[in-house]
């Protein structure tokens, strides 16, 4: 089995920083992809930024300049930086992980949310 659980949220001024973290234990025998989405309320879920096992990122252009994913493979850990949050930065962030299990194939887990709130 694979638990991801994430940490990191809460309420912020507008113009503060938040870094949430994302962990990943149990049975697993290697991570691929990582990644955060945010819901907020009325709204589909949407990819904040992502991860490659090879380094690659993408980020929403809403995000860029202001928010930086890294992971660390020791730790099987997912973190996201985010600087100069905004009000409409406020949603229920998930991380999102590819893990492969032993014996089984790749297969996609979800963390279960952090409250972001950014208000004045």
């Amino acid at each position: 089995q694979v638990q991801l659980v994430e940490s990191g949220g809460g309420l912020v001024q507008p113009g503060g920083s938040l870094r949430l973290s994302c962990a990943a234990s149990g049975s697993i025998f290697t991570i691929n992809a990582m990644g955060w989405y945010r819901q907020a309320p009325g709204k589909q879920r949407e990819l904040v930024a992502g991860l490659t096992s090879g380094g690659s990122t993408n980020y929403a252009d809403s995000v860029k300049g202001r928010f930086t994913i890294s992971r660390d493979n020791v730790k099987n850990t997912v973190y996201l930086q985010m600087n100069s949050l905004r009000p409409e930065d406020t949603a229920v962030y998930y991380c999102n992980v590819e893990i492969k299990s032993y014996g089984l194939r790749y297969s996609h887990y979800w963390g279960q949310g952090t409250q972001v709130s950014v208000s004045s």
